[in-house]
């Protein structure tokens, strides 16, 4: 029998990076400018119309000086993240 992971908490990365955006006072520009990424990017992935990659959280982690760890750990919000599953 397979068991499957649960859903990865995409809501809660994206909440998670507006509200460090927001924390900063940070237009999407200004995040822009310092992660390199585009507006638009930046808009759709807090919208939800786009995930991003694995190169874009790492250029959001460093422009808000935070982990990549930090970023991705909300992807457990609401169930038990692996390394702490019982055995």
């Amino acid at each position: 029998m397979t068991i499957f992971p649960p859903d990865p908490n995409l809501t809660a990365l994206r909440l998670e990076l507006a509200r460090l955006r927001s924390e900063r006072g940070w237009t999407y520009d200004e995040l822009a400018r310092r992660s390199g990424l585009a507006r638009r990017t930046l808009i759709e992935i807090e919208q939800g119309r786009t995930i991003g990659s694995l190169r874009t959280w790492h250029a959001l982690a460093h422009a808000l000086d935070v982990s990549v760890d930090h970023l991705f750990a909300t992807l457990c919000a609401g169930h038990t993240p692996p390394a702490e599953a019982a055995d």
